[in-house]
């Protein structure tokens, strides 16, 4: 994924000032959790820079969060899957002491209260218990499917991986439960399950392909429905939404979740906000050009310092520190920080990744084998890709 060029996951942009990483941390901050650890390996240069210029704690309370590397400590090697990232950085475990740990995946745009969750997971006598949500049983291939055990609808039997013939819920037929890849463990058996993976060398060291199904197996495996979850300010329209967007294509579609009056996605909910780094810079500001002509925004959202001037801006959402110039025209299209929309250009359906400039006249997303041409990269569904401090002309 081009967006990943040049850093990990988490650290991507989304939905204007945001960073992927804030909607977990954020939701783990809401909940109570305030003791956080974000373990990082892939070019995780710019996530260690966010979260040390913007999750700032106190630690008058003993509160954290700590971006923390592999660490080496079983040898000259780094993190070879989820699982062993925990292995390797069990000291952290040792020296706080807690009964139960959460262990979340930081690239899902979601809201969630984790504190129900955990109740629910002390209630039900599990060694782990599994976030789930509710999906359409013909994307049951797109997800990691959980089958409930019919005799204790709050245990899980099986746990598929991408199943092509998975069965729907005893309740909703046309439904299955699929893994969000969050969970709950008690910390003691937490800590078994990683050092017993560890030493299983036929193992990928996975928490969802390796640990989780070991605690299927021996029946101690629990789930927590997403339905079950109440978030204070949620509304009907967004009170399950959760988002995968590994992909160009889903990335790009949770931004239009974002943009409507009613939002499929309300990045407006005071009573669970999503916080991020509160940028030094001057609101956006929309005027008419040199000539006084004016320019349109519809069904966008524009971030702090932004200019549009005599431009045209339409389902779309821009960073900080954007420009988008006299006769422009920008539809459908997600900008990421400081990039740079010359007078009379035009993009659509795109993504323009930090840096962007695009000269006077040019064009992104209009042609896509010209798009392909100068090396971005075009999906299937036609959504062009510009990476970094690339000029368009």
């Amino acid at each position: 994924m081009p967006l990943t060029a040049d850093r990990a996951k988490p650290a991507v942009p989304f939905g204007g000032g945001y960073r992927l990483i804030d909607f977990a941390l954020s939701n783990l901050i809401n909940s109570g959790l305030n003791q956080i650890v974000v373990l990082t390996q892939y070019k995780s240069h710019s996530l260690d820079r966010h979260i040390t210029q913007t999750w700032h704690m106190s630690g008058l309370l003993n509160s954290y969060i700590a971006s923390v590397p592999a660490q080496q400590r079983l040898g000259k090697r780094w993190f070879s899957g989820s699982a062993d990232a925990i292995l390797q950085s069990l000291n952290l475990l040792r020296d706080e002491k807690p009964d139960i740990v959460v262990v979340v995946g930081a690239d899902h745009v979601y809201r969630m209260d984790f504190a129900q969750m955990i109740e629910a997971h002390i209630k039900s006598g599990a060694g782990v218990t599994v976030a789930a949500i509710r999906q359409p049983l013909s994307l049951a291939d797109q997800f990691g499917v959980i089958e409930l055990d019919p005799d204790d609808p709050n245990r899980i039997k099986a746990f598929l991986e991408k199943p092509k013939d998975a069965v729907g819920l005893a309740d909703s037929p046309n439904e299955v439960l699929a893994s969000m890849g969050n969970y709950v463990f008690n910390a003691d058996i937490l800590m078994d399950a990683v050092i017993r993976d560890g030493e299983n060398v036929d193992s990928d060291h996975d928490m969802g392909g390796d640990i989780v199904p070991d605690f299927v197996s021996r029946g101690e495996a629990g789930v927590y429905d997403l339905n079950h979850n109440d978030v204070p300010g949620s509304t009907d329209r967004d009170k399950y939404y959760w988002r995968d967007v590994g992909t160009i294509d889903s990335f790009f579609d949770a931004h239009q979740d974002l943009i409507s009056a009613l939002p499929i996605f309300n990045l407006y909910n005071r009573a669970w906000p999503i916080f991020s780094q509160q940028l030094n810079s001057p609101p956006a500001k929309f005027v008419r050009d040199a000539k006084g002509n004016l320019g349109t925004t519809i069904d966008s959202i524009v971030s702090l310092g932004t200019l549009i001037s005599g431009a045209h801006l339409e389902r779309s959402v821009v960073g900080p520190w954007c420009v988008v110039d006299s006769g422009a025209s920008v539809v459908d299209s997600v900008i990421f920080e400081r990039v740079r929309i010359a007078p009379n250009a035009t993009v659509r359906r795109a993504i323009l990744d930090k840096d962007v400039v695009v000269a006077e006249g040019a064009s992104v997303g209009v042609d896509a084998d010209l798009d392909r041409a100068r090396g971005f990269t075009v999906t299937d569904s036609g959504i062009t890709v510009v990476g970094k401090g690339v000029h368009v002309s």
